[in-house]
């Protein structure tokens, strides 16, 4: 018997992880676990864990989906924080087994029905926004757009990332939750060989592939925007108190505050920013996502009500390579570690190409 309580064991777990973002989350998550443990269950020592009290939380996670006070990809979500913290007690040998794990516990969770919410770019919809944000470059080339050239040119780059190279968007905007998570620099950048450095889902680093048209995107907004340092990021934020905030770090490394504050009176923060090469924080997801949706309101796009999001470039790219028979570039492109994750991840597609050859064989009698 170890006599750790519940809530050692969870400030243990949470020490052990390293996504702010996936930290944060699951401290809320097994907070509320333990909680409704000690309310419902009378269990608080880690050891004191069953199969029957997880087959139990399970099932009060499917009666909130049926009272609509969760969505289904919710209530499994928050199990699996469970089974992961359970599973890492297990490892420090905290308990003999992970009683979450236990497929007579799992069994009692809701159906989840979210995978056919997940949006994708379509082929239609890709080329949709693409064409716009050339449109949108020539318009600001004439002085016809109401954007700056180089805000046009770092757009439509940023687009052509997300719809071509299939990368996330946690690995290239910056993430706030997420201390390693700063978004990608130009130095992760290798446009002639085709490749962008990314720090991956796995938690390291590993390069996604750069198709021609989103290398030139890239090259050609390189040209335009000059980056002071290699450094500097991709997708700088263009938040002007988020720029006086990085200058005045940087500088006050080197000058006095009153040195500070007379540079920054008497000159462009941009001018600044090149000059003494500061490097700015990039654009975060949220930012990412945002921008997104302003620019599908300009182009005229409404994908059932919602705009394209970053997430949905990737999918779509997954989708349209993998529809077309190429699941082995499908994998390569989306840096699955299997086939057998591209194949999970598609499997509507395999199901819709079953149907069709099921068809043939019936018309055939």
């Amino acid at each position: 018997m170890t006599g750790t309580t519940l809530s050692d064991a969870i400030e243990e777990y949470l020490v052990s992880i390293e996504a702010g973002n996936y930290r944060a989350n699951a401290e809320s998550a097994l907070t509320a676990w333990a909680n409704w443990l000690d309310r419902e269950r009378e269990v608080t020592a880690i050891e004191n864990v069953a199969v029957i009290d997880c087959r139990r939380y399970a099932r009060h996670l499917k009666r909130q989906v049926r009272a609509d006070e969760l969505k289904s990809s919710t209530a499994h979500t928050y199990y699996a924080y469970v089974r992961a913290f359970l599973g890492f007690c297990e490892a420090d040998e905290l308990i003999s087994r992970n009683p979450a794990a236990a497929s007579r516990a799992q069994a009692e969770l809701p159906e989840d029905t979210a995978d056919a919410d997940r949006q994708f770019w379509s082929a239609r919809d890709r080329n949709a926004i693409l064409a716009f944000m050339d449109r949108r470059v020539e318009e600001a080339l004439d002085g016809e757009a109401d954007v700056s050239r180089e805000r046009a040119y770092r757009d439509r780059a940023l687009v052509r990332l997300l719809a071509l190279s299939g990368v996330r968007g946690a690995e290239v905007f910056r993430d706030p939750a997420d201390d390693k998570r700063s978004g990608i620099a130009w130095e992760d950048v290798d446009i002639e060989g085709g490749a962008v450095r990314v720090f991956g889902k796995s938690r390291e680093y590993e390069f996604a592939q750069l198709p021609k048209k989103a290398a030139d995107a890239l090259e050609r907004y390189h040209r335009v925007c000059d980056p002071p340092t290699p450094l500097f990021p991709v997708f700088p934020t263009d938040h002007a108190p988020s720029k006086y905030r990085a200058a005045r770090e940087s500088l006050g490394e080197e000058f006095s505050e009153g040195t500070v504050e007379r540079i920054l009176d008497e000159n462009d923060i941009d001018d600044v920013i090149r000059e003494y090469e500061i490097v700015l924080p990039a654009i975060s997801t949220r930012g990412a996502r945002n921008l997104m949706k302003r620019l599908c309101e300009s182009a005229g796009l409404d994908i059932d009500g919602e705009y394209l999001k970053p997430h949905g470039a990737r999918r779509g790219l997954g989708h349209q390579l993998y529809s077309e028979g190429h699941a082995e570039l499908a994998q390569s492109a989306l840096r699955h570690a299997s086939i057998a994750t591209t194949h999970e991840s598609y499997s509507n597609i395999r199901a819709s190409e079953t149907a069709e050859r099921v068809d043939d064989v019936l018309d055939e009698r």
